[in-house]
């Protein structure tokens, strides 16, 4: 028997700590069941040409004893071998072997990975037998303190049994269901079979345990094989066996290289209509076939961790940090790789089946537009497939497009205006109109194209975005300058104050109204929004540090169409109903009005010392009292307006065309549009 302190100082320890003991104690499975194919591997290294019979791994668990169990019938260990790469942690014997067999796939951590174990651990046995010619096995035992004991041992067979005396507080590996939970999450794919139980099934009513091992992974996944090997249905396949329940996946492209780094994997495009973070943690890293992590975005450009799929580098180890990704080399050339794959695939794809590329674009759009705002770069390769959608069902690429329009939608200063819709249904009037004209609208309803509408107007020369319904049609791409409207100034006054006085009071919606010209046949009232505070308004919703924007009320401006016969009912209703009571009032306000420009006069005569507060009082009291006049005159157009039906459904009218009328006023203009059938 052998007793001794493992050899354990605090230059050697804490790098050890530091690298490979988790904070997540689940990892300890990883480690050890790794450490069991490391042994395996090993072995065949040996003796290539050997028969080595069942390698399987077995994973056993003993609830009424608190044990768990990982055994393999690998390379094994002598008592010196278990001296130097268990006693003696500052080494470890997978940087031995890998010196040596450095062109083999070894996962390589053992006598570092092994103590995990102790993370969930109050005692650790190691039964182990090398492989070797007349080996004696021996028994390795440790309390978790600098201090082992290690004595001969009987075991049939080569091998090692890392025996686990699970923690009070860690009980939950001793659960049959969480211990497989993790071998398919961190084992699924190892080379080497990984059993834990026996295969169960149904007789008489009862679940039983067949003689069956019941092996949790496939020790060939499907990145590991030639493209040539395989046909689509394996790769979907494959991809229901990572994602149950998930949509079949558009396309995909399988990854291979050698050099500079190596790198395997086959990454999915799945269908993404909307919600960017439910989409994304999908794809999974793997170091030689182990699983270890789902979190890549330091690996992969942000826009890329939308798609699904498997990743597989031994370029990458099995314990990095954050800092570690975001400076190695081999991580930034396979972020680029990545990234020039997916580029070239969605190339090639547009140039080889446009058609089937733009009857999948709905569900690409909001990847390929996440990468246009998100990667720098992406849009020069991206330009070439990314499509613009129109209200008809068609599809440009961005020159395609700018072909299409540059003529017909340049306005009065050579600016070529892109019309847009967010809803076709709500925007449909606004639509119909731009058409009538002419004119081609773009569908822009995606969560991310607010935003990319602001990257387009940088990116196309003498460019703007306008939404349909931002303006009167006749504004939205002037050609020339047009006349506001042909009433008088008091008229126009009188008008505006009409329809403005029974516009809805909320505090989180702003009404301005315009009078405009825009012949007996053009809509008698038109609603829009302004394009520059709505457009903020919406990337308040994606973009960090807008937030101002979406507090603000949603501002609208009420354009009146002066040739309109109804309008023009309403303005004779008004003279008819309000001159005899305005005539008093707007008399006074011109009186009021002339005393004030004398007042002015005088005083702009003075030096500002000289203006006595007596004359700075009297101009003060004209202005007051020019307001309390206005204040009457708007009370009695108000008081007009508000028992004018015409004036009351016609803004109920533009209301509900732009889905602003609800609840109550609803209601009214329900009531009131019966009652008006006759």
């Amino acid at each position: 028997m052998q007793k001794g302190s493992i050899g354990v100082t605090t230059e050697n320890i804490f790098p050890v700590i530091k690298k490979f003991l988790y904070s997540d104690h689940e990892i300890f499975l990883r480690e050890l069941v790794s450490n069991a194919v490391d042994a395996t591997q090993k072995l065949k290294c040996f003796v290539p040409n050997e028969d080595l019979g069942d390698i399987t791994i077995h994973i056993d668990i003993n609830k009424e004893q608190g044990i768990l169990t990982i055994s393999d019938r690998g390379i094994g260990m002598t008592a010196e071998e278990v001296d130097k790469y268990i006693n003696q942690i500052a080494f470890s014997g997978a940087n031995d072997f890998l010196d040596k067999y450095k062109d083999q796939t070894i996962i390589g951590h053992f006598g570092l990975g092994f103590y995990s174990a102790f993370m969930v651990s109050k005692k650790v046995e190691i039964i182990t037998k090398s492989f070797k010619e007349g080996s004696q096995a021996v028994k390795w035992t440790c309390d978790g303190t600098p201090t082992f004991e290690m004595v001969e041992a009987d075991k049939d067979g080569r091998g090692t049994d890392i025996i686990l005396y699970i923690d009070d507080e860690c009980k939950e590996f001793l659960e049959k269901n969480r211990i497989q939970e993790l071998l398919r999450k961190y084992c699924h794919f190892l080379p080497v079979p990984v059993a834990c139980g026996k295969k169960t099934q149904w007789k008489d009513g009862k679940e039983t345990e067949t003689d069956e091992d019941n092996i949790i992974n496939s020790i060939v996944p499907i990145w590991t094989k030639k493209p040539s090997d395989l046909k689509d249905e394996d790769y979907k396949n494959f991809y229901h066996d990572l994602y149950p329940g998930f949509d079949e996946p558009l396309f995909w492209i399988h990854l291979n290289v050698d050099y500079p780094f190596k790198l395997t994997g086959v990454l999915y495009f799945p269908k993404i209509k909307n919600n960017l973070e439910l989409q994304k943690g999908k794809i999974q890293l793997f170091c030689n076939q182990v699983f270890v992590t789902d979190s890549v975005e330091n690996i992969v450009p942000d826009f890329l961790t939308l798609l699904h799929g498997v990743i597989d580098s031994p370029d990458i180890p099995l314990n990095v940090s954050r800092s570690y990704l975001q400076s190695d080399q081999n991580v930034k050339k396979i972020s680029k790789y990545i990234t020039k794959k997916v580029s070239d695939r969605l190339d090639s794809i547009f140039k080889e089946d446009r058609k089937g590329f733009e009857e999948k674009w709905d569900d690409l759009k909001l990847f390929i537009t996440y990468g246009l705002l998100s990667e720098e770069g992406f849009y020069d390769k991206a330009q070439q497939f990314n499509l613009l959608k129109d209200t008809e069902g068609h599809f440009f690429t961005f020159e395609e497009y700018k072909k299409l329009i540059e003529e017909n939608q340049k306005d009065k200063d050579g600016t070529v205006v892109y019309l847009y819709a967010q809803n076709q249904e709500e925007q449909y009037s606004y639509i119909e109109a731009a058409k009538a004209k002419g004119y081609n609208v773009l569908l822009m309803d995606g969560q991310l194209d607010s935003a990319l509408i602001g990257l387009l107007e940088g990116k196309i020369e003498k460019s703007r975005f306008t939404r349909v319904d931002s303006d009167i049609i006749d504004r939205l791409i002037p050609k020339e300058d047009t006349p506001i409207n042909t009433l008088n100034e008091e008229d126009t006054d009188r008008i505006s104050q009409a329809f403005l006085s029974q516009m809805p009071k909320q505090d989180k919606q702003q009404f301005h109204v315009e009078t405009q010209s825009m012949g007996e046949t053009g809509s008698p009232l038109t609603i829009t929004q302004n394009e520059f505070m709505r457009r903020m308004k919406d990337l308040s919703h994606i973009q960090q540090g807008m937030a101002f924007y979406g507090e603000m009320p949603d501002t609208y401006t009420v354009v009146v169409n002066t040739d309109h016969p109804l309008v023009k009912k309403v303005l004779e209703d008004c003279h008819q109903a309000t001159d005899e009571s305005l005539k008093p009032v707007v008399s006074e306000i011109k009186g009021l009005q002339a005393r004030q420009s004398v007042l002015k006069d005088q005083q702009s005569k003075k030096k500002a010392e000289e203006v006595t507060q007596e004359e700075k009082d009297d101009l003060k009291k004209c202005a007051d009292d020019i307001n309390n006049q206005e204040l009457k005159k708007k009370e009695i157009i108000s008081a007009f307006a508000s028992g004018n039906s015409i004036v009351h459904q016609l803004i109920d009218l533009s209301l509900l065309q732009n889905g602003l009328l609800k609840g109550e006023a609803l209601s009214k203009f329900i009531s009131r549009s019966i009652s008006l059938i006759k």
